[in-house]
């Protein structure tokens, strides 16, 4: 037997490992200053490509106006209580009802937390006679919800990343399964791939309809008021809204804030506001955050040119990039992953010069995110971008490759930038 708080002190996790020369730099950076593409970091301007600000809202003066406005009115507590008991307010049913509209479904659940609010809606939907069929690369909410279900008893099957063909094979073994148990098939997808920008292979997950009976949940996370005509997200983009039973969509990302919705047919919806623990037994979202959220759904709704300008940055952008002969992936969404060769040392010294010496901030992924030896410098470009910050941005992308080509990286142990310890 031993102390549980004498195992966590001497068995550093995947990332806390990383914590004395990553903190306050690498991990928990501190960026300051408004909202937008150029902010502060440790007491210099940069140039920002790590925030989800898709749309650029949350400066928008019609979003401040409006937020300002809803807490100077309500305060933060109000309405106190889970809604089920106390926190029920029409505002909160008129946000539901307009999400619902939006994405062309019977109705809609507001969520307090979307990475929560996953996992409650993947507890809530499935018993244990039920099987889920999910891609490799699903998101971290999507997987802690089917670790939930297992360990109730339930069974899942993964398929290697948009790969139809086995994906395929894995509904065809969830079918046998299902039979067993008399239960029925979940298959989880994402809209948007957040890491590497490409699309969740809707299409051809439809087409295995013609062989297997089973329902379709997206995340879409990235894909709300990015993609599709109107930004209604990657079902919109597809033209497969009907064909996409269980909508999830943050406000975490194009809407800029906190929360989150899931959207489908009435009695689903009905059965999840009476089922998901997180929201039963949870705090109603605070009447600032849904006030702010009906304007920001307004927004998106009536003011196009923010999504326009999006795709317009992110083009550049990617196009910029590809023309220097850059390694984007297969992304089809405004997140652009930049792919390098080089060990977890040379990412962090990359980043370290990008920082230091070019004032520009984006995130990095390393193994096991990504394959050994592979680095990925991820840009988020938003609509309140430039075509200067783009264009700076691959000046110093240039620079940056050649550097890492000529060895300059180089070394054998990750460089503390620690700023806390």
């Amino acid at each position: 037997m031993t102390d549980i708080f004498d195992r966590l002190k001497n068995a550093e996790g995947p990332l806390e490992q990383y914590r004395k020369k990553a903190e306050g730099y690498f991990m928990f950076p501190e960026l300051e200053g408004e909202i937008g593409p150029r902010m502060r970091f440790l007491g210099k301007e940069v140039i920002t490509w790590s925030l989800n600000n898709y749309l650029g809202l949350a400066n928008h003066p019609e979003v401040r106006e409006a937020d300002a406005k809803a807490a100077a009115d309500w305060g933060m507590a109000y309405p106190m209580g889970a809604r089920m008991m106390s926190g029920q307010t029409k505002y909160h049913r008129e946000l539901e009802e307009k999400l619902a509209a939006f994405e062309k479904k019977e109705a809609a659940y507001l969520l307090n937390y979307g990475y929560q609010g996953m996992v409650s809606i993947i507890d809530s939907l499935v018993s244990r006679n039920d099987v889920i069929v999910y891609d490799s690369e699903a998101h971290a909410c999507i997987m802690d919800g089917i670790f939930l279900h297992k360990a109730k008893g339930g069974k899942s099957f993964v398929y290697p990343h948009n790969d139809m063909d086995r994906c395929d094979k894995m509904l065809g073994f969830a079918t046998k399964k299902a039979e067993e148990t008399g239960g029925g098939i979940l298959v989880i997808t994402e809209g948007v791939f957040g890491m590497s920008g490409d699309l969740g292979n809707l299409p051809g997950i439809v087409k295995l309809r013609k062989k297997y009976k089973f329902r379709l949940m997206i995340d879409d996370a990235h894909g709300f008021g990015t993609m599709g005509k109107t930004g209604a997200g990657a079902s919109e983009h597809f033209g497969l809204v009907d064909e996409v039973d269980i909508y999830f969509g943050t406000f975490a990302k194009s809407m800029a804030g906190i929360g989150a919705f899931v959207a489908s047919e009435k009695t689903i919806v009905n059965s999840l506001k009476y089922n998901m623990r997180s929201q039963i037994f949870a705090k109603s979202l605070p009447m600032p955050m849904v006030i702010g959220a009906l304007k920001r759904l307004e927004i998106i709704q009536t003011q196009p040119q923010h999504r326009e300008n999006l795709w317009k940055i992110a083009q550049s952008l990617q196009q910029g990039l590809v023309a220097e002969g850059f390694n984007i992936g297969n992304t089809q969404s405004p997140v652009t992953p930049v792919y390098f060769s080089g060990s977890v040392p040379e990412g962090t010294n990359i980043v370290i010069d990008l920082r230091e010496n070019h004032n520009i901030f984006c995130s990095i992924v390393l193994y096991p995110v990504v394959p050994k030896g592979v680095l990925m410098l991820r840009l988020i470009p938003t609509a309140s971008h430039t075509q200067k910050d783009v264009e700076e941005t691959i000046e110093v992308f240039k620079k940056v490759k050649a550097n890492l080509e000529a060895g300059k990286y180089i070394s054998n142990e990750i460089k503390s930038m620690s700023t806390t310890i």
